[in-house]
């Protein structure tokens, strides 16, 4: 590991933290060149599918664009920071354990969904708005339809 302040490829490890979810290990450094100490963060790097869009481009799995699109749909909403990094863990996780190469976007969108449902209404309807491209007002009277078939049983 480089210190990033001198460059020196040579240093030791001061301290070693597992995270709370036991996802990775926080490491104190200290570099043997100039002294000064620095953090880094040791995960398992997961081989997820590549995203196939709408329009047949192919990009990497990115989890923050999950979150994005969230943050979007819970805006104003009584949800915190953590249940929308909780559901793109999960959402993460569930694709990773495909074991596929690609997976479509559309069912990226659909993999969170249910858990929208399951957190508020209203985001979920915002994500679904944009994920199944309503068109109109029937598209959403459809949705909103299904939404309350689903919260009576």
């Amino acid at each position: 590991m480089k210190c990033p302040f001198c460059g020196n490829p040579e240093d030791k490890v001061i301290d070693s933290r597992v995270s709370k979810d036991g996802g990775e290990i926080r490491r104190r450094r200290e570099c043997e060149g100039c002294g000064r100490r620095f953090t880094t963060y040791e995960r398992i790097e997961e081989s997820m599918p590549a995203v196939i869009k709408n329009d047949g481009r192919r990009e990497p799995f990115d989890r923050n664009k999950i979150v994005r699109g969230l943050t979007y749909a819970f805006a104003k909403r009584p949800v915190g920071h953590d249940a929308i990094a909780r559901v793109a863990e999960e959402v993460e996780r569930e694709i990773g354990e495909l074991g596929v190469a690609e997976i479509a976007s559309r069912e990226v969108g659909e993999r969170v969904l249910p858990k929208l449902r399951e957190l508020d209404h209203v985001a979920y309807v915002r994500f679904a708005s944009i994920y199944r491209d309503f068109r109109d007002l029937d598209d959403f009277a459809e949705e909103l339809d299904e939404l309350k078939r689903h919260k009576a049983g």
